[in-house]
């Protein structure tokens, strides 16, 4: 999964806010010929917590059918463990090959909750499991040797950004542990994650712009700072700057920009909302500057 860039696909809905399979599939199948690292539907960007389970299985089987065994697909599950492992179900019948272990729903809890909270996934599910802190979960180096002993946990993403954390985790966990770079807009932070040993990282941008994001990812591999430098400065930084105006921006803004690309993604699902007519002007402009950048073309 280090190959390439993690892609997060958006799920695709149609105006009234039904599901829209067709357009998911022709969203998905777009990301993954662009060879990512992997593809992980039903997470954070793609609405994992506003899909019910039918629309969920149908998200899953149709990221598993396109991906056809050419990338991993590690659909995303969460809320408490019990409805966690209803989701994990569907996504080991669906043929998924990992689950990504979103925050739990509301509670803040102590580590043995959110230790306990991975063996009772674990045990439920045949798929490994990646765990992700964000929010209210964040792991200890303690808690961090406990959920790497767990039979099936695999790894762990990171959405903190507190690298002085984050390399205590990283020097605790067993030879072979995954970690990957979860931050919002996660090539800002990519250098610096990859000096505490996590150079993998997740692309919001890969699902309305993937020209823009492989070459960040190329450049960054072959240590092109000017180019790294150069596309942070003109594209990364303003997008990240528009993004967090409004709350919920992290996924409308992409959803709108796939949508500016002919990608059928829809709209997004409340309590989302979608993008202004005055930041959806300056994100097409943003986005014209990020595709010029790399030689494409909006």
């Amino acid at each position: 999964m280090a190959g390439g860039v993690l892609s997060f696909p958006l799920t695709s809905f149609h105006d009234d806010g039904s599901l829209a399979p067709d357009g998911f599939r022709a969203h998905v199948a777009a990301r993954i010929a662009t060879a990512p690292g992997a593809v992980f539907p039903a997470c954070g960007t793609g609405e994992f917590f506003s899909l019910d389970e039918d629309e969920y299985r149908t998200v899953v089987t149709i990221a598993v059918e396109e991906a056809a065994g050419r990338v991993p697909v590690v659909a995303g599950v969460g809320y408490g463990w019990a409805q966690a492992a209803r989701f994990a179900r569907i996504a080991e019948d669906a043929g998924a090959d990992a689950l990504l272990v979103l925050p739990h729903y509301l509670v803040a809890a102590p580590q043995d909750g959110l230790v306990a909270q991975l063996e009772q996934l674990a045990a439920r599910t045949r798929l490994p499991l990646i765990a992700y802190q964000r929010g209210q979960v964040a792991f200890t180096a303690s808690s961090l040797r406990r959920i790497a002993a767990i039979p099936g946990v695999i790894g762990l993403k990171d959405g903190h950004s507190d690298l002085d954390r984050l390399q205590r985790l990283t020097l605790a966990a067993p030879e072979g542990f995954l970690f990957f770079n979860g931050a919002s807009t996660a090539e800002i932070q990519a250098r610096a994650y990859a000096t505490v040993g996590v150079p993998a990282y997740s692309s919001a941008v890969h699902a309305f712009a993937p020209e823009v994001a492989n070459a960040f990812f190329a450049a960054l591999r072959d240590a092109d700072d000017k180019t790294v430098e150069r596309l942070l400065r003109d594209f990364y930084v303003p997008l990240v700057e528009l993004r967090d105006r409004v709350p919920g921006y992290a996924v409308s803004l992409v959803k709108a920009a796939a949508r500016l690309r002919g990608q059928p993604v829809g709209p997004v699902r409340a309590p989302l909302t979608d993008p202004s007519a005055a930041d959806l002007a300056e994100l097409t402009t943003l986005l014209a500057t990020g595709l010029d950048l790399v030689g494409a073309a909006l």
